[in-house]
């Protein structure tokens, strides 16, 4: 088993999870609190949660299993970003500092899933 506090890449999802809580989830409307928001939770804490549930497993097929299902979700966040900032729920500034997180944990997982796969 493999200690998932250990990841640079899980250490930089939970800093995005709490970006998102407190930077982003704030501005969006009352009106998007079951739909959109909802959306964005889920999709942000399932990085961080999939590392570190992958990272339980004995094994390395089963830790890549959960390491895909991480990166599905960081693209998902990286729609509801755009998606967010299309609807003019929050500033550039914002938007560029999420996407530059977002880009950042994306790269690092297809990084330890092909090293993981060699």
């Amino acid at each position: 088993m493999r200690d998932y506090k250990k990841y640079t890449v899980w250490k930089d999802a939970h800093e995005l999870v709490l970006f998102v809580y407190i930077s982003v989830i704030k501005k969006l409307p009352a009106s998007e609190k079951y739909e959109l928001v909802s959306q964005l939770k889920r999709a942000v804490y399932s990085v961080p949660m999939n590392i570190a549930e992958g990272a339980g497993r004995n094994t390395d097929k089963d830790f890549l299993h959960f390491l895909d299902i991480a990166l599905g979700s960081a693209h998902e966040v990286d729609y509801c970003f755009f998606l967010i900032f299309e609807l003019g729920y929050i500033e550039a500034d914002i938007y560029e500092e999420g996407r530059s997180k977002i880009d950042s944990v994306k790269a690092k997982l297809i990084k330890l899933i092909k090293t993981i796969r060699k």
